[in-house]
């Protein structure tokens, strides 16, 4: 009883961590793309404002990335 108890529990625990683990990819991806799609706008040209603001964006995007991603 106590065998199947150990097997159920790590079982379930294994499951949610793939769960997170395939969460953080998606994640993961959405942030980088959303960093390209600032560096793409910033190749442009953009207006001191503009700058400003996508300078923002990036950092905050950057420590996001850095924080969830591997």
């Amino acid at each position: 009883m106590r065998y199947l108890l150990v097997i159920a529990t790590t079982f379930l625990l294994s499951a949610e961590g793939i769960a997170h683990s395939v969460d953080d990819t998606a994640e993961c991806r959405r942030i980088k793309e959303k960093i390209r799609h600032i560096q793409s706008r910033m190749r442009a040209g953009y207006t001191r404002a503009q700058g400003e603001r996508m300078e923002a964006q990036l950092r905050k995007l950057r420590q996001q990335r850095k924080s969830k991603c591997r």
